[in-house]
């Protein structure tokens, strides 16, 4: 059997994750009810497959912290730990530690050199002062070991499933002349740990460990079938070795999550010939005073000596799995190919546009071909998208841990854990989303006195609020703190130099809010490791406008504030609108547009120099997209407008442009790192008839 332990590498960093996530979240829940048994149970079980998987991939640090962890709490269902606060600051620690050591195996493969010793020290300190109530305890927790060790007699007869295995003629030479040579034949059964997730990788080390001492002659399942992990939780050997069986069977105990391994000396006389094995339905169960193993017997028939558990793992049909992990470049090249044939699909439509095809026959296969892809196209998309929850979980211990540090009464409260995004969005949407709640918990949120002073609770609360609306998901990320002080950002941004006094006096709240999003620009009075360098909002406003969002702010002083990130759903395939300025073609998202106006010239206004319309009770300012773009327009200055008015936030601007050519699915394609500092082109399509249009930004244009 050759298997790589290295080919489970990025399945063991996805589950370590997940982990360490659960734990995470379930130590949170610990510190609010210590005495929770599932919360316990959950966290023993989190520790113990971490263990596990740690020891298969042979990370022997990750391996010994998760250890000392799984006794801790192994001790804590017992009922001889009661779980305190100096013990779930160590865990998070434990935690930290932990995610040091992915970290390290993510970048090179290596756990690293940090042998986290204080923390192992803490951990035992922790158990060795339990209490008297140990020895019982451990008397308990040792009990089944007796039987599980032992490799004959009544407590292990039933398990030893190697007995069913079908010897063939072949196998029954190798065995004969083997103990001709004077070795030993072992039949061996080995139990995996019901909790084990990479079951194949234990079954490979168990190989592994094996033949040091021997050789395997016959497996059962096959060994292709193990390495495919087609078995449950147990799987037999017949093994010619010069070793004691005590020392083989202890081989295959030290493999990590094996639960138990029993075995006896085999003789050609204990396995008639194949074809002498009677069918199942014509065995007879033999009576109590027949030795057992003289025959072959169908599983079905020992289940009666079989405890429940081991029934259901012999008995029942594998539960097969209706998920499975794809890798996200593989998911990007599928994304390609449907973005290409979106395009040639726009090609066709416009092929036969062109050519006014009158067959009916050929305009319903155009219709039928325009529903699969766009059919395919949400197909796609909908494999892309995950929950948010995955970023999410992460900030209520940010939060415990700013509690601390700020010495701050707080809470978080969360909800549309399970709204979906794109799961490229979501990879960048953590970064963000952590700069905001910081914010709230360090200048948002006043310490306890002073919420005292104004009549407010003493807890802090800050909400984090996910869902859809439209093509776009809104995250709202909002307190019941100070508010921002818009006076006191004017005057920083004053003595900073970023304004002049008269550009301050003149300028809205709003624009003032808008300059704490300029790079280092903080109000903080002192820098911390929390804040006061002024990078939180910036990388906030970067970070939302790379991935074709805004923020927005709105405030009250004494009371809050309230940060609104809106999102597309996607990045890669969107519905627009498709223009014509000066002779030249442009895409504008249909998200992002309000309504479609024809002006004629005489109702333009202007104030303070700028031209604006009135629509409906609405000054709206008029942006002339040929005099941005700097290409001449192909109406006259007394012709009517067409006015594509576009929403950003609450603000409003109209889009000047020459015509209307219609909504279009585009695939939207980079401009590339040279020419990406135009920021009112977002980007690039590809038109059917082979033309590329640039893709206007609103955002930026408003």
């Amino acid at each position: 059997m050759t298997m790589d332990v290295s080919q489970y590498l990025e399945i063991f960093i996805d589950e370590t994750k997940e982990h360490l996530q659960n734990l995470n979240t379930q130590i949170l829940e610990l510190e609010q009810d210590p005495e929770s048994e599932n919360t316990i149970n959950e966290i023993f079980r989190a520790a113990h497959s971490l263990k596990g998987m740690a020891g298969t991939m042979g990370y022997k640090r990750m391996q010994t912290l998760t250890h000392d962890m799984e006794n801790v709490f192994s001790e804590v269902r017992t009922g001889n730990i009661k779980v305190k606060a100096n013990m779930i600051d160590i865990l998070f620690q434990c935690l930290d530690a932990l995610e040091e050591y992915l970290d390290n195996i993510q970048s090179n493969q290596d756990e690293g050199t940090n042998d986290n010793e204080p923390l192992i020290k803490a951990l035992n300190d922790i158990l060795n002062s339990k209490g008297e109530a140990a020895p019982e305890s451990e008397t308990s927790e040792s009990a089944p070991e007796p039987a599980a060790k032992s490799s004959s007699g009544n407590g292990t007869e039933d398990k030893a499933q190697w007995k069913q295995m079908r010897i063939e003629s072949a196998e029954r030479v190798v065995m004969e002349e083997a103990v001709k040579q004077g070795k030993h034949v072992f039949g061996v059964t080995v139990y995996v740990q019901e909790a084990c997730i990479l079951k194949a990788a234990r079954a490979f080390l168990v190989f592994k460990a094996v033949e040091e001492l021997g050789e395997i002659i016959m497996s059962n399942p096959s060994t292709q079938d193990i390495e495919d992990e087609k078995f449950q939780s147990s799987f037999s050997l017949l093994i010619i070795t010069d070793a004691d069986l005590e020392k083989v069977l202890t081989a295959i105990k030290n493999v990590s999550e094996i639960e138990d391994a029993v075995g006896a000396a085999v003789t050609g006389a204990d396995y008639p010939e194949t074809e002498e094995q009677p069918e199942p339905a014509e065995q007879e169960k033999p009576s109590q005073e027949e030795t057992p193993g003289t025959e072959m017997k169908p599983v079905v028939q020992q289940e009666e000596k079989k405890d429940t558990k081991k029934t259901q793992q012999t008995s029942s049909k594998p539960v097969v799995s209706k998920t499975v992990r794809v890798d996200i470049e593989k998911l990007d090249v599928l994304m390609n190919l449907v973005s290409e044939l979106i395009i040639a699909k726009n090609s066709l439509v416009s092929a036969s546009v062109g050519e006014k095809s009158n067959n009916p026959a050929f305009n319903e296969q155009i219709e039928y071909l325009e529903s699969v892809t766009t059919n395919l196209h949400e197909s796609v998309m909908k494999v892309r998208m995950v929950p948010i929850e995955s970023v999410l979980q992460k900030f209520p211990r940010m939060i415990r841990d700013l509690t601390k540090k700020l010495n701050k009464k707080m809470e978080l409260y969360m909800t549309g854990e399970e709204t979906e995004l794109d799961r490229t969005v979501v990879d960048e949407i953590g970064d963000p989303l952590m700069h905001l709640l910081r914010n709230s918990a360090d200048h948002g949120i006043e310490s306890a006195e002073e919420r005292r002073r104004r009549g407010k609770p003493e807890t802090g609360s800050i909400f984090l609020d996910a869902y859809q609306q439209g093509n776009n998901v809104i995250i709202e990320v909002r307190d019941d703190g100070n508010g921002i002080d818009v006076e006191a950002v004017r005057q920083k941004a004053i003595e900073r130099g970023t304004v002049t006094p008269d550009q301050a006096a003149a300028m809205s709240d709003k624009d003032v809010i808008g300059l704490l999003f300029r790079p280092s620009f903080s109000t903080a009075k002192q820098v911390t490791d929390v804040s006061g360098r002024g990078v939180g909002l910036d990388v906030v406003k970067s970070k939302i406008e790379a991935l074709s969002g805004e923020v927005e702010v709105k405030t009250k002083l004494g009371e809050g504030s309230t940060f609104i990130i809106r999102l597309p759903l996607t990045l890669a395939i969107i519905q627009a609108l498709m223009v014509e300025v000066g002779g030249e073609k442009y895409a504008i998202s249909l998200a992002s547009i309000e309504i479609i106006e024809n002006i004629k010239a005489s109702e333009i206004k202007y104030v303070e120099s700028k031209e604006v319309i009135n629509l409906r009770g609405s000054v709206i300012p008029l942006v002339r997209l040929n005099e941005i773009l700097d290409i001449a327009s192909t109406r006259g200055e007394d012709d009517d407008l067409v006015v594509v008015i576009v929403k950003k936030g609450d603000k409003l601007a109209g889009l000047v442009i020459d015509n209307l050519i219609g909504q279009q699915e585009i695939v939207i394609k980079p401009l590339g790192k040279y020419i990406n500092k135009c920021r009112i082109i977002s980007g690039a399509t590809i038109l059917g008839d082979g033309d590329v249009a640039l893709i206007l930004d609103a955002n930026t244009l408003i």
